[in-house]
């Protein structure tokens, strides 16, 4: 489940409607659905890594990353390439396989393992191997039913150790206003407020978060029927010590 904007995939990966229902969301979230989307295509996603992600952890020391929903595995493999550990799961294992064979084309496979997540289990983002939190926990267009929403972000944010950052980044709604998106189904989207109120960190304080970025970010987008401008959600929360 990955990147941003490659013509190719022009927001197929949430090609649902507004009138989707609950059950239809969810089944959008399962390795069955997922496993069929990449054994269609040699290639779903671009390739290259998430651009806000490249902003994002440009001043961070590298150390040990969680890339929650890996796709393919381009931001994983750039983390990588930058020093880090990194930690890559999905709930397709057609992706994880591709994670670890574009790993090993980069030669980064020593410093990227791959493990299977549901989202929905109800269960923290762990790998069996690493006990400890993460430094950086990255999810990238991660868009879950509004009724999934804190408890899924509330699991992947247990996970960041003590110093470390939870960076999220999503479409935002606007972009269903003014026509770069189509329909995702309701409440998928969600602005940087949503996520600061699953974490307590709304009116800018929390005992456990510090904020450090909580954004709508814009960008141009390629797309089929041209370059559009489009919005990002963008939060980088530091855990408090």
């Amino acid at each position: 489940m990955r990147d941003s904007g490659a013509v190719k995939h022009h927001d197929h990966r949430h090609d649902h409607h507004d009138d989707a229902t609950l059950e239809e969301m969810r089944q959008a979230l399962t390795r069955e659905f997922w496993d069929e989307r990449y054994g269609s295509s040699t290639r779903v996603w671009s390739g290259n890594p998430n651009r806000r992600l490249v902003e994002q952890t440009a001043d961070l020391t590298p150390g040990h990353a969680l890339d929650v929903g890996c796709g393919e595995g381009a931001d994983a493999i750039w983390l990588a390439e930058q020093g880090w550990e990194v930690t890559a799961l999905d709930v397709s294992r057609v992706a994880l396989d591709r994670t670890a064979e574009h790993a090993i084309e980069r030669g980064v496979d020593g410093r990227v393992r791959v493990g299977e997540y549901d989202v929905l289990s109800g269960h923290p983002p762990r790998h069996p191997r690493r006990t400890k939190g993460f430094d950086l926990v990255a999810a990238h267009f991660l868009h879950v039913p509004r009724e999934d929403f804190d408890g899924v972000y509330q699991q992947i944010a247990s996970v960041v150790a003590p110093g470390g950052r939870l960076l999220v980044v999503a479409h935002h709604p606007h972009d269903l206003d003014s026509g770069a998106r189509r329909p995702h189904g309701p409440g998928l989207l969600f602005p940087p407020e949503q996520v600061l109120a699953t974490l307590g960190v709304e009116g800018g304080s929390s005992d456990a978060w510090e904020i450090e970025v909580a954004e709508v970010q814009e960008r141009e987008q390629p797309t089929e029927e041209g370059s559009m401008q489009v919005q990002d959600t963008v939060v980088r929360l530091r855990r408090r010590l």
